[in-house]
């Protein structure tokens, strides 16, 4: 069974979090959900979530992908320098790391998305050194996988459950939400 740990900070974006969190346990993947400096993160919305484990916990499992969601929050996600260590441990390994609307400048900002294709919220655009932006919904290259915002979750989410089970399952996955 795969298995994703996705890092959550108080002012996540939660169509992102929660939408990536429920549609890959629907495909059978198991998710780890990691509070980054509180194990009761609030949402940029006010929806507060209780994490499975804090981040220092996490960290000492493999995963076989990061998920970052995005929100106002997303320089926490880049203060953690345990968060940073495992990204940068995971790109170089070549292991699957996904990030949606603010959280694609996390990677940029740590060299990780230089001469790659990418896309995120377009008021982080600037922060995006070194990418190739492209302002697809969802754009995969190599073993990144990037995405604009919100709006772009469901395709987002499907694409990562695509790459860690296939595309039948993502598929599935789909139907059975009535997305296509």
């Amino acid at each position: 069974m795969a298995k994703v740990l996705i890092p959550l900070v108080d002012g996540f974006e939660e169509v992102e979090a929660v939408t990536s969190i429920d549609l890959l346990r629907r495909a059978g993947v198991k998710v780890v959900t990691a509070g980054v400096g509180t194990t009761n993160p609030v949402g940029s919305h006010g929806i507060a979530v209780e994490a499975d484990v804090p981040l220092e916990e996490a960290a000492r499992a493999q995963y076989d992908a990061i998920v970052l969601p995005g929100g106002p929050g997303t320089p926490k996600l880049r203060e953690s320098e345990i968060l940073t260590g495992m990204l940068q441990d995971y790109a170089g390994r070549g292991k699957l790391i996904a990030a949606i609307c603010a959280a694609p400048s996390v990677l940029a900002d740590l060299g990780l998305l230089a001469g790659r294709r990418a896309t995120c919220f377009p008021a982080v655009e600037e922060k995006m050194t070194g990418a190739t932006l492209s302002h697809e919904p969802v754009v995969v290259d190599g073993s990144f996988i990037t995405s604009r915002g919100a709006g772009t979750a469901v395709p987002f989410a499907l694409k990562v459950a695509e790459h860690l089970v296939g595309a039948e399952t993502a598929n599935k996955v789909s139907h059975s939400i009535v997305y296509t």
